[in-house]
């Protein structure tokens, strides 16, 4: 250019670049599992009963688990539970007059509570597990037939067979834990009872609103004195250490709720004023009080992640799914999946050798080996978890426990347990 002009430069014309669409994950786009149709109970006039044991020994048992009846069977029950809360708070249930089996389950509960008074943990200075926690369960053994009396069960196969789903909802004794599928088990025992007869659909919101805040509390408990730790957990990356069930419930408690919204998880004054209503919100209050760091996104996260749902209807639906994905297609949570007559287990599936109970075992047996559909290598023996499965987690209600038995009045902030 000429001396003293600016020489022009021209710049090419911006087009947008072409992008990829994004694929929606595919567990977000796809619906909700729907309610399966709840199966009549059937005559049992001349049933016969046996002890619940562990079918899922292997992914081809998983496989036929998940195309029998019986997975349907519990997949309505539990979506029926669910479906009969919907918008409805604690107080409405306890405003009508309770059902006689529901007391008598209250008063079974209560015993349980009365049990653990009897059977004080030793101090021994550890964060894990505490042994006598072997002991509130053998007692709480001892009481199951004379429990089931109460509820009108008379048959002594019939007792051993129902009563085991509750035994196992307290934990597992030998590795001293307790999780999800623990909780499962309390509500297989109530689907037995369903299938007895003893709990028609008219029960079913005492089911959710009474009984199992009831189940809750006992469990805290039990926590808190025996230190359990979280069965299969993989740290804090999960939706909760111990529950899954009250946040399904508790989400289709708040479905169409006029002004608590899913971000309200994060509001104290929220937690405190309607916890007492809905379970989601009693049970995030929960893990505030026991978790030793503040805020949910840091022992929480995925809390807090779906807390950034538009509202109450998305997370009904996503608890849905998990139920299926965290919980009935996990292997390492169903190979503890215990199947009798009333909840029975599918033509094919292979069956526990011996008549060993799991919590009694020790370590050995059959031992598989598999790679998962996301590569990682799976090692399971006949009885307990594996590394690659679950790994020593310790509690934190145990973290607490030994914080405030120190004297200490603050505990350490550590971003994970």
């Amino acid at each position: 250019p000429p001396p003293g002009l600016t020489p022009q430069i021209h710049l090419p014309k911006l087009v947008p670049r072409k992008r990829s669409t994004p694929r929606a994950a595919p567990d977000a786009a796809a619906p909700p599992p729907p309610t399966p149709p709840l199966a009549v109970p059937t005559d049992l006039t001349k049933h016969t009963y046996r002890r619940p044991s562990r079918r899922i020994l292997s992914p081809a048992d998983h496989e036929l688990f998940l195309e029998s009846e019986t997975c349907t069977l519990v997949t309505a029950f539990v979506f029926s539970l669910s479906d009969s809360v919907r918008d409805v708070p604690r107080s409405q249930a306890r405003g009508k007059e309770t059902p006689p089996i529901i007391l008598q389950i209250l008063n079974i509960l209560q015993d349980a509570g009365k049990i653990l008074d009897d059977n004080p943990p030793e101090d021994t200075g550890s964060r894990f597990g505490n042994p006598i926690f072997r002991t509130f369960l053998d007692a709480l053994g001892d009481a199951l037939p004379e429990w089931h009396n109460r509820l009108g069960l008379k048959d002594k196969s019939e007792i051993d067979e129902v009563s085991t789903y509750l035994h196992n909802s307290f934990g597992n004794k030998r590795r001293i834990d307790y999780g999800s599928g623990h909780e499962l088990n309390f509500f297989l025992w109530l689907l037995c009872l369903n299938r007895l007869s003893l709990l028609p659909p008219s029960t079913f919101p005492s089911l959710v609103l009474v009984l199992l805040p009831a189940y809750l509390t006992l469990m805290r408990r039990v926590q808190a004195a025996y230190y359990l730790e979280p069965a299969g957990s993989h740290g804090v990356w999960g939706l909760d250490d111990y529950q899954f069930l009250p946040f399904l419930f508790g989400a289709s408690q708040l479905l169409h709720h006029p002004y608590i919204t899913p971000k309200a998880i994060h509001n104290q004054l929220t937690l405190e004023e309607e916890g007492g209503e809905y379970l989601y919100l009693d049970q995030v209050a929960y893990l505030n009080s026991v978790k030793n760091v503040d805020g949910l996104r840091w022992h929480s996260p995925m809390l807090d992640d779906i807390s950034a749902a538009r509202n109450w209807t998305k997370i009904e639906a996503g608890m849905r799914k998990m139920f299926r994905k965290e919980i009935l297609e996990k292997l390492p949570v169903m190979q503890h999946f215990l199947f009798g007559s009333l909840i029975p287990a599918a033509e094919g599936m292979s069956e526990e050798q011996g008549e060993e109970d799991e919590d009694e075992g020790e370590e050995g047996g059959e031992v598989k080996v598999w790679d998962d559909e996301d590569g990682q290598r799976h090692v399971h023996k006949a009885t307990g978890w594996g590394d690659c499965c679950g790994i020593r987690v310790p509690a934190a209600v145990g973290a607490e426990g030994e914080a405030r038995k120190g004297g200490g009045k603050v505990l350490r902030r550590v971003p994970f347990d």
